[in-house]
C-alpha cells in the first residue's frame, strides 16, 4: 500500500518530496512505531542539519549572480575565438560554452536557460534548425553538473557517501572535457553542412574578448583551487563564489543594479528550498528503510548473484537510467545510492569513480522524455514542440551514453586526475 501511495501521488502530479512523505506518513500511521508521525518530521529535519549543507544555497545564489552579470554574452564570445572558425562551429561554440558555463553555475537548467536564450535564435539564423539548435543547447548543458563546481557532486559527496569533495572534482573533470570533445565530433560529422559563413574576428578584437573573457574564468579556478589545495571547505569556497560574482556583477561589469539583488536572492531561496525539500523527504525515507533493515538485505542479494564487478556496474547504471526517466537526479540519487554505494565499495569499486557515474548517469536523465527538465526549458525558449526536440535529442543521447560506457569501463578516466592529486 505504502508503494501504491508514492506511485499514484507521482502519476497524478503530486511533487516527488510530497510524494515521499504521503507514503512515509501512511506507513508510520498504520505501523508499530513509537512517536508514529512525529518521527517523520525529526528524520525530516535531521536530514538537512548540516554545516556542509550551505554550500547548496551558496552555490546556487553564487550562479545565479554569475548569470545576471551579463558574463553569458562574453563566455560565448570567449569560446568562439577558438573554435568558431571550425566546420559547425556555432554548434561547437554552443557546445563549449557549456563547459566554461559549467564552472560558474554548475547547472544543467540553468546552462540551457542562459545559453539557449541567446544561441537557439543565433543559430537559426546561421542556418541550423531550431530544433537541432534547442536539442544541442539541451545535450550539451548536461555537462555543467559533471565539470566543478557541481550541487549535485556536492551532495553526493557530503551527505550521501562521505567521499572527498575535491576527489569528486577532480573525476569530474574528463569525463565533462570527452562529452564535449564527442559532441563536437557529432556536430562536425553531421551539422556542418547547416551553418553559413560567419565573419571573420580582427585581431584587436580577438585580444579584446580573450581578455573580456578572463573575468569569468577565474571564478572556477580560484573556488577549485582553493579546495583542492585544502585552502578552504566546500562551504567557505560557496561563500567566497558568492562575494566574487558579486564584486563582478556590481563593480567590475555593472550588469547587476543594488534593486536586481532582491529578486536575485528570491529565486536562489526557491531553488535552494526545493533541493531541500527533496532531500529531507528522502532523507526520512532512508532511515525508515535501514530501520528495516532493507539496503542490508539487497546487499546480501547483490553480493549473492553478482559475482563479477562488471555485472553490478552494468545494472546499475541500467537503474540509474531508468530512474533518470521519471525521479529528478538529486531525488534518485538520494534514494538509490544510499543503498548501492555499500554494495558498490563492497565489490572493489572505487567510491569516486561510482559517484562520478552515477552523477554522469543521471544528468543523462534531464535529457530524456517524460520528465527531463532540459527538454523542457529548452522547448520553452525555442517553442519548437517536444516531439521535434525528442527526434533530435535521440542521437546526442547515445552520444552521451557511448561516453558513459567509456568511464563505465575504463575508470581511469575518472580516477586518474584524482589520484594524480592524491586523492
Amino acid at each position: 500500500m505504502v508503494y501504491a501511495i508514492l506511485f499514484i501521488c507521482l502519476i497524478i502530479g503530486v511533487p516527488v518530496a510530497f510524494s515521499i512523505v504521503a507514503a512515509l506518513m501512511y506507513f508510520m500511521a498504520v505501523g508499530e512505531f513509537p512517536y508514529h508521525l512525529r518521527i517523520v518530521a525529526t528524520q525530516m529535519f535531521g536530514a538537512i542539519r548540516s554545516y556542509p549543507l550551505l554550500a547548496i544555497p551558496l552555490f546556487i545564489l553564487a550562479g545565479e549572480l554569475m548569470n545576471a552579470s551579463g558574463i553569458t554574452s562574453r563566455i560565448i564570445a570567449f569560446t568562439n575565438v577558438f573554435v568558431g572558425q571550425l566546420r559547425a562551429g556555432l554548434a561547437m561554440v554552443n557546445i563549449w560554452a557549456s563547459v566554461i558555463f559549467a564552472g560558474l553555475s554548475g547547472s544543467a537548467v540553468a546552462d540551457t536557460s542562459a545559453i539557449g536564450r541567446v544561441f537557439i535564435p543565433e543559430m537559426e539564423k546561421r542556418g541550423y534548425p531550431r530544433d537541432f539548435s534547442a536539442a544541442i543547447t539541451a545535450a550539451s548543458s548536461v555537462i555543467g553538473p559533471i565539470i566543478p563546481p557541481s550541487i549535485p557532486v556536492i551532495i553526493y559527496a557530503l551527505i550521501v557517501t562521505g567521499v572527498s569533495v575535491p576527489g569528486m572534482f577532480l573525476g569530474g573533470v574528463i569525463p565533462g572535457i570527452l562529452l564535449a570533445i564527442f559532441l563536437s565530433g557529432y556536430v562536425m560529422v553531421f551539422a556542418g553542412d547547416y551553418q553559413k559563413d560567419d565573419p571573420q574576428e580582427s585581431v584587436g578584437s580577438k585580444k579584446k574578448i580573450l581578455f573580456q573573457g578572463i573575468i569569468p574564468l577565474l571564478m572556477p579556478v580560484f573556488v577549485v583551487g582553493s579546495i583542492l589545495f585544502g585552502v578552504v571547505t566546500p562551504t567557505e569556497a560557496a561563500s567566497f563564489a558568492v562575494a566574487y560574482a558579486l564584486i563582478v556583477g556590481l563593480f567590475l561589469l555593472r550588469e547587476i543594479k543594488w534593486t536586481d539583488l532582491p529578486g536575485i536572492f528570491a529565486k536562489s531561496m526557491r531553488d535552494t528550498a526545493v533541493i531541500m525539500i527533496v532531500m529531507s523527504a528522502v532523507g526520512a525515507a532512508n532511515w525508515l528503510m535501514t530501520y528495516n533493515r532493507i539496503p542490508n538485505m539487497i546487499t546480501d542479494f547483490a553480493l549473492e548473484f553478482m559475482t563479477a564487478k562488471w555485472m553490478f556496474l552494468v545494472s546499475s547504471m541500467v537503474l540509474f537510467l531508468f530512474a533518470g526517466l521519471f525521479l529528478e537526479g538529486i531525488a534518485a540519487m538520494l534514494v538509490l545510492v544510499p543503498i548501492l554505494h555499500p554494495i558498490a565499495v563492497s565489490m572493489g569499486v572505487d567510491p569516486t569513480h561510482f559517484g562520478i557515474l552515477v552523477v554522469f548517469n543521471l544528468m543523462i536523465g534531464l535529457i530524456t522524455p517524460p520528465m527531463g527538465l532540459c527538454l523542457f526549458v529548452a522547448d520553452s525558449v525555442a517553442n519548437v514542440g517536444l516531439g521535434a526536440l525528442v527526434r533530435q535529442i535521440i542521437p546526442l543521447f547515445f552520444v552521451e551514453l557511448i561516453v558513459l560506457i567509456i568511464i563505465t569501463f575504463f575508470p581511469a578516466a575518472v580516477i586518474g586526475l584524482p589520484r594524480l592529486f592524491g586523492f
